[in-house]
Formats: structure tokens, sequence, C-alpha cells
């Protein structure tokens, strides 16, 4: 669990990461260099979640000896489908990223919303409903490696 008190915003206490996969840890389906890495070292402290459509196909022989939950939902209604599952996990315990505008409502539900750009793009709906915003999943997932940095960013 990682615990966070950012002033003037609240207290986070958070258990799970759940991750887009798609445009936010991969490009054409293949993960960002260093990604898994970090996300090595993340899961000693979170619950790794990669929750995705899997567009092209990768993401479970990329992830199969990773620390990770893997998560495909069927092509419709997605949105919708990332949304019931940070429920079911308790989204006030959550950190979400993602980039997508199906990635939008689980970023406004989640105790903590990062919406990140790469390569792909940022929706507007994402960018709207998250707490950051941040260009590169690199700098989105140093900011739970290093606290600090989300207290300066979002403290009032």
């Amino acid at each position: 669990m990682l615990e966070i008190n950012i002033p003037g915003f609240k207290i986070v206490e958070l258990n799970h990461l759940v991750l887009d996969y798609n445009g936010t840890l991969a490009f054409d389906g293949d993960p960002v260099s260093g990604v898994k890495e970090v996300l090595q070292e993340l899961s000693e402290h979170l619950e790794i979640h990669i929750i995705t459509a899997d567009t092209f196909g990768k993401v479970a022989s990329t992830f199969a000896q990773d620390p990770c939950i893997i998560k495909i939902l069927p092509q419709e209604d997605q949105a919708w489908g990332k949304l019931h599952y940070v429920r079911e996990l308790n989204s006030e315990n959550c950190v979400c990223m993602g980039n997508g505008r199906n990635d939008s409502l689980m970023l406004q539900e989640a105790g903590l919303g990062i919406a990140v750009s790469l390569n792909e793009g940022l929706s507007r709906d994402a960018a709207f409903n998250a707490d950051i915003l941040i260009n590169g999943i690199l700098p989105a997932l140093q900011l739970l490696q290093n606290p600090l940095r989300l207290k300066a960013t979002l403290r009032s």
C-alpha cells in the first residue's frame, strides 16, 4: 500500500494500480522501454492490473512472467467495463492511468487519476477527468516511486 497525504487535496491510500494498455503502457501493442522494470518495483507496494481490449493481441504474452493481473474486456462498452472493474477493487484505493476516451470514467472514479500522453495522443475526456496530466508513462509511474512529486502537483 502507498499512503500519501496531499495537503488541500486528500490523503490517498492506494492498493491497486490500474493501467490501460495501448496508448498508455504500450505503443502499437509493444510496451514502452523500461515499463516492465518499474512495474516490478511498484508491485512490492501495489497490486498491478492491466485492463485492455488488447487490440494488438500481445498483452498476455508480454506480461506472462510479470506480477500483473491482466483483464481483457470486450470491444464494446469499454468505458463502462473499466469503470466497473475499478469499482470492484474499491475505486478510492486505486490509482488509474489511461489516455483514451474509454479511460475517462475510471480516471474520474479513481482515488487518483493520471492521464498519460504518448504518441497515440490523449483524449479530451481523459484529460478533463484526471487529477494529473503527464507526458509519458515512465514519468507517470515515477510519480508513485517519488510521492513528493504528487504533493507538489496536487497540493493547494
